[in-house]
Order: structure tokens, then sequence, then C-alpha cells
């Protein structure tokens, strides 16, 4: 029997790439029953029961036997019919399925279309859509509770809320543009004033919590910066825990940037060895020079090492006369324990320091938790909520035109229109209010599977 199915109809291999036990192939569409019937020869497929049958190729021999699992619509994760193919984690097997799906009429899925269409369904928001794939590329447990309180919509939930009170304030603002005589009196007595200032409270709430899940999923990037032999690559191994950058006496041993990913109180630290900064007639040398600089211009905090024996001197200050000036700065005064000094925090030209020894890791405590404090890191608590880049962008810009909205607000059109901005802002991040072109680049750095 030849069954077409429309266009409609993708699938995909949903587990990780490589050998396993188990191999999942989802399918996702209208109408699946008569393709679950197909690859089975017959057999019925009960909502939400676990069949255990031969998969089958076209000419009726087994391709695999597994678990097949079908989820009618619309309870299912696509809002859709759903069928979910359990069988073994072998590549060639995993091909022949997905193969078998296709010439049975489905197409293979883009990135994140399960997701996609999860979220055209009204199965899910825009945040937690997102939070599917951040809860996949967590990289700690902090992260990993953080994007399953986004996925169950706490995230959602305070964004709701704030727009539910902008639509309040906007019913009783708007309501006074038919009486231009009496409007300012009407908003004086309604408190509209009030309502403003407090909706700007919950969202400078809202916006505090979300750096903080912002800086458990997106970590930060910190360049170690200073001249040769100051103990660059000792302090980077002693951070990262292992002998990950070579070390040794000879000034411009490193040439070439070396990255390693540290977690701090749950949050990513992406630390970036760099070669040491000082003229030189060495070709290898001047390039890594070269990368050290395009590094410093991406990092979000510059490790300044200086040398405790030799304080900073000229060659030093030409270095930080070359630093960007929105970058922060954290000096550390190493080689304490070649001057008999003891690890201590303290500052430098107003910026923090931390005085240590990389080589016998005095003082590196405090340097985790002076990175920490810099980048306005409080915890990972319960309720933190992982949040992206573009979410902060919509609060910031929300901000801003409850600010504006706070300033004019005794004329009444430009108090209005603000609001209205600010609540389309804020509905962008749930997806009530957004482009199709940006729905694209979101789902498309999804896996295929998901």
């Amino acid at each position: 029997m030849s069954i077409r199915y429309t266009p409609a109809t993708i699938c995909a291999v949903a587990t990780a790439p490589g050998r396993g036990g188990v191999g999942v192939v989802r399918i996702s569409g209208r109408d699946l029953l008569p393709l679950a019937g197909t690859l089975t020869g017959g057999k019925t497929a009960k909502p939400r029961h676990a069949l255990y049958t031969d998969f089958l190729a076209a000419d009726g021999n087994a391709i695999d036997n597994g678990l097949l699992l079908y989820f009618p619509a619309p309870h299912s994760f696509t809002g859709e019919d759903v069928i979910e193919l359990q069988g073994h984690g072998g590549p060639v097997v995993l091909r022949m399925l997905l193969a078998r799906c296709v010439e049975l009429g489905a197409r293979l899925a883009e990135p994140g279309e399960f997701s996609r269409r999860a979220f055209l369904n009204d199965k899910m928001d825009l945040a937690q859509a997102e939070s599917v794939a951040d809860l996949i590329d967590a990289a700690s447990e902090s992260a990993a509770r953080g994007a399953l309180k986004s996925l169950k919509g706490a995230f959602s939930d305070e964004i709701h809320r704030l727009v539910e009170d902008l639509i309040t304030l906007r019913m009783l603002v708007e309501a006074t543009l038919d009486f231009p005589e009496e409007d300012i009196d009407f908003l004086k007595a309604a408190d509209a004033t009030g309502k403003l200032a407090r909706l700007r409270e919950q969202l400078e709430r809202v916006q505090a919590t979300a750096r903080q899940g912002a800086i458990l999923r997106e970590g930060m990037h910190v360049v170690l910066v200073g001249q040769p032999n100051v103990g660059k690559s000792s302090l980077m191994n002693a951070l990262a825990g292992d002998e990950v950058a070579i070390v040794t006496a000879i000034a411009g041993t490193t040439r070439d940037t070396v990255r390693e990913e540290v977690l701090l109180d749950g949050v990513p630290v992406h630390v970036i060895d760099t070669a040491g900064l000082r003229d030189t007639e060495d070709v290898v040398e001047q390039i890594g020079i070269e990368r050290t600089w395009k590094a410093v211009e991406r990092a979000d905090l510059a490790l300044v090492l200086v040398d405790s024996r030799n304080g900073v001197d000229a060659a030093l200050e030409e270095i930080l006369a070359r630093l960007p000036e929105r970058l922060p700065r954290l000096f550390v005064f190493n080689k304490i324990d070649l001057g008999g000094g003891a690890p201590h925090e303290a500052s430098h030209g107003g910026h923090p320091a931390i005085h240590l020894s990389a080589r016998t890791h005095a003082g590196i405590e405090l340097l985790k938790a002076a990175l920490l404090r810099v980048i306005g890191f409080s915890g990972g608590g319960e309720g933190v909520f992982l949040a992206r880049a573009r979410h902060l962008d919509a609060i910031r810009r929300a901000a801003g035109h409850l600010e504006l909205a706070a300033t004019g607000w005794q004329q009444i059109e430009i108090f209005a229109e603000e609001l209205r901005l600010a609540q389309n802002a804020l509905s962008e991040i749930t997806g009530e209010f957004t482009p199709d072109d940006l729905l694209g680049v979101i789902f498309s750095r999804f896996c295929i599977g998901k």
C-alpha cells in the first residue's frame, strides 16, 4: 500500500548524533494514523500507549523494531498529531527509518521546526520555546534550573502580568482622549501616575532578575592582558584547575589565544589567555599580539595582570591606555609569594584589585568572588529564570518608554503612545507582537529534532 501525505508532515531524528541504546525519530503533521499503520503493517496505534512493533520498509521487511508512541492533536508537543519511533540508536538504522518516513510523504524538519509549530499552535509562547533550547544547552545546574523555570512559564507569567497592568493603564488613559477638557483631572483622580510608578517598579524587578538569568545563560568573556611573564598562563591554569596553558619562565611563551570555560557559582566564564603585549620583531608573536587586541575588543571584562614586585610601570600604562573605555577592569597583582605578601583585596585607580599568587593558588577564591561581583551576579537562586539578550533589549526599551510616559504624562497623546510602545516591546518577549523574520532567526538556532 502506498500512501502520500501533505508537505506539512515533518520528521527528524530527535536523539543526539552517534551510537546509543535508543534512537528516536519524531514525526509531526495531520492525520498520522495511516502512516503509523503503514509503518507497522496495519497495527492500530492507541493514543499515548506504547506499541511494540517492527518498523517496515516498502518491501515489507523490517528496518528495525521498537516502540511506536502516538499523540493525537491537540494533546502533543506541537499541537498536531505526533508519532515517535523509538528504535535502536545506530546511525544507519535511524537514517533508514528517516528515509522511510520521507518515502511516505514526510519531509525533513528544519532546525527548531517542532518547537516553532508548538509556538504557532499556542502550545507555548516564544520565551518558553527558547527555553527548550536553553535547557538543552545549559552549561551548569543553575542554568538548567533557570531554563526549566522559563519553560514552565515563570518568565512569561511575569511579562504577562506587566502587559495586563499596561493594558489596564492604557484603557484608563485612552478613555480620557474623548474628554480633553477633563483629562488631567480625571487621570489625577484615577491615580494614573501612581499606577505607572508601581508598574515601573515591577518592571525594574523583572529586569534585575532577567539580568541574572542572562548572565547564567551567556556567561562572560574574560580576557587576560598584561606584559609577558607576569603569570597570565599560570592564572589561567589556576582558574581552570588544569594545565591548559603552557607555563615557562621564557617571556613570549604564549603566542596565540588559549580559551577555557570555567564555572563560577554556576556562571560560565570564558577565560581567554593571550600573548603578552610588548614590542617584538618575532612575526609569530606579532600575530598573537594582534589576536590579543581583537579578543580585548570582544571581551566583557579585562583581567589586568601585574607583577606585584614591579607594580604598574610605564609599559603597562601604555597597554591600559589602549583598552576600550567601556571595558571593565579587574587588576590582579600576581606573584605575592615571591614578595612575601598575603592575599587580599584592594583597589587601583578606582578599579578593584586582588593580590594573589597564581602559582600557589593563594587568593584565587578572592579573585573568583570579585569576578562575580564585577559582572553583577548575585547568585542563581530559585527565583532566577533564564533570559536572552533580546529579552533584555525588549525590557530596556519598555523601561525607556515608561520613563518618557512618566515625564510627559500631562500630554495625554504622548502618554498613551509611550504606553502602547512599552506594551509592544514587552509582547515581543512572548511572541504576541513579533515580526516573522525574528521568528525565523530564533528557531533556526535550535537543533533539528526540536
